[in-house]
């Protein structure tokens, strides 16, 4: 399921990114000679408008100036644009004089335009995404109000369970799901917390950032165990009771959820002896711990808020979402861009993007992760390294700035320069990839 959702996301993403370019290059009269979704290396491809039996079923296809075809290396997809230096490398044009519909005789600006349509299409479509879910099923959120439980490396930080996060430096965070994130992405130096009636300043040790970028879990809600339902089929029910708090387990305190957790899956299928508060009493219980560690009931999440949005609300809160996610990018490309931090480490590729989808179907969270990614891609484009979109249109920007035009060759120098980059950055990620699956 998770290898379905990844090729049916990057194949969308693809398309939408590439019809960026194609759309933009069409209304300025500029020819396409090829779209496609993957690369076609060697002239090997899967289908083609241009192979016969396509044009035996349409015959009217012999007559576009474009290409349409799936290729069989599914590491991207590409548009190629008539009279254009791209990762194809094709110089055949140059042996030609600037024709009225190529790329190369068109205005800086148009230009401009046409490199910058997919990017433009990237973040449209999470911007829409994004719309589109507040307005229909609203957000939920747990709000920075509750204690956090932390890890080994969250002790090692200086965090201890039961601190209340306040500042990140003097940055106040709002979302508690957002910690972690902020805690790496902004770098910081100093946490304050409140530490039950006192508040500490807490100075993080630098040299741990790349551990924060690679270890999940940090801080988790630190809530106590309160009984909000048993289920039906638990061998619980009618002992525990809605409002029941879970005080301790064989003699062992467990002031939080994760505490009961720890004790429960190491006794799994054996009744154990428990003290429960329920109102002003304690109680003495024995409960039966079913195969898989748990008890069989649902606990009261006090932290969960949901928030529903109409259309207009929805559309100023989409934007908002998009521009924070897209500002988390580009910090997390400040921390790659910086080695001292490790978090090259954390770069990976086909194998890292599948990880992060649901192993059942979800709609929700595949739309989700789709506008996140939609991000990615538009953010990875914009930079300035020649073989990518942003690379391209920091030219165009140089030439209306400085009214001079680059010469072929140094665009061919420039583009072949980005690929080596570009290729190195692949070679991180799958190793990464490949190092993670080893360990």
């Amino acid at each position: 399921m998770r290898v379905l959702q990844v090729i049916l996301a990057l194949s969308a993403l693809i398309l939408i990114h590439e019809f960026g370019h194609f759309l933009w290059a069409r209304l300025f009269r500029i020819r396409v000679d090829k779209f496609f979704l993957f690369f076609d290396v060697g002239g090997f491809k899967l289908f083609s408008t241009r192979q016969a039996w396509f044009v035996k079923l349409f015959p009217k296809s012999a007559s576009w100036k474009t290409e349409y075809g799936i290729g069989w290396l599914p590491l991207g997809g590409y548009c190629k644009i008539a009279g254009m230096v791209d990762e194809s490398m094709d110089t055949s044009y140059l042996q030609n004089e600037p024709q009225p519909w190529e790329f190369r005789s068109k205005p800086a600006w148009k230009r401009l335009l046409v490199m910058g349509g997919g990017v433009l299409n990237n973040f449209l479509l999470a911007l829409l995404v994004f719309i589109g879910i507040l307005a229909a099923v609203g957000r939920n959120y747990i709000p920075n109000e509750n204690p956090v439980y932390v890890n080994e490396l969250g002790e090692e930080l200086g965090f201890r369970t039961g601190d209340r996060i306040l500042l990140f430096d003097d940055y106040v965070p709002t979302e508690f799901t957002d910690l972690q994130a902020d805690l790496a992405r902004r770098q910081v130096r100093k946490a304050t917390v409140l530490r039950g009636t006192d508040t500490l300043d807490i100075f993080i040790d630098q040299s741990l950032m790349g551990k924060v970028l690679n270890n999940p879990g940090i801080f988790d809600v630190a809530l106590p165990f309160v009984v909000d339902s048993v289920m039906t089929t638990s061998a619980n029910q009618g002992i525990l009771l809605r409002g029941d708090r879970l005080a301790a387990v064989m003699g062992e305190e467990t002031p939080y959820i994760q505490d009961a957790r720890k004790i429960l899956r190491d006794h799994p299928g054996e009744s154990l002896p428990v003290s429960v508060i329920r109102g002003a009493d304690t109680l003495s219980l024995s409960l039966q711990v079913d195969s898989e560690g748990m008890l069989g009931v649902f606990f009261r999440n006090a932290s969960l808020r949901h928030r529903n949005y109409s259309l207009w609300e929805a559309v100023p809160a989409g934007c908002a979402m998009a521009w924070e996610s897209v500002a988390g990018y580009l910090r997390d490309l400040r921390l790659v861009a910086t080695p001292s931090t490790g978090a090259y480490k954390s770069v990976g590729s086909f194998v890292a993007i599948g990880q992060v989808f649901p192993t059942s179907w979800n709609w929700l969270q595949f739309l989700y992760i789709l506008a996140m990614l939609s991000i990615m891609l538009g953010v990875m484009n914009l930079l300035p390294i020649p073989a990518l979109d942003g690379g391209h249109m920091v030219i165009c920007l140089w030439e209306m700035i400085t009214g001079r035009k680059p010469s072929e060759k140094f665009l061919l120098v420039a583009q072949a320069v980005g690929m080596v980059l570009l290729i190195g950055l692949m070679i991180l990620a799958f190793g990464n990839d490949i190092a993670r699956l080893i360990h």
